[in-house]
C-alpha cells in the first residue's frame, strides 16, 4: 500500500536523511518519498500505518496519515 504521512516538524536535510534512513531500514518498507518542502512523506509499504508511524517516532518525528480527498 502507499501511504502519505504529514511530518510537520521536518524542517532540514537531517531531518529528511533521519527519516529515510529509519524508514528504509525496515524490510518492509519498499520505498520512501520525501518532499521536505511540502513537509510531506509517501511511504510504499505492507506495514500497518501504525507500525509506521512508530518507525517515525523512533526516528524522532511526529506523522499523521494524510486523509483521502
Amino acid at each position: 500500500m502507499y501511504y502519505k504521512f504529514n511530518v510537520p516538524d521536518m524542517s532540514c536535510n537531517h531531518c529528511k536523511m533521519r527519516i529515510e534512513s529509519v524508514l528504509k531500514g525496515n524490510e518492509q518498507v519498499e520505498s520512501v518519498e520525501v518532499n521536505l518542502e511540502g513537509k510531506e512523506v509517501g511511504v510504499e509499504s505492507s506495514l500497518e500505518v501504525e507500525k509506521l508511524i512508530d518507525l517515525f517516532d523512533e526516528a524522532g518525528y511526529d506523522a499523521e496519515l494524510q486523509r483521502e480527498k
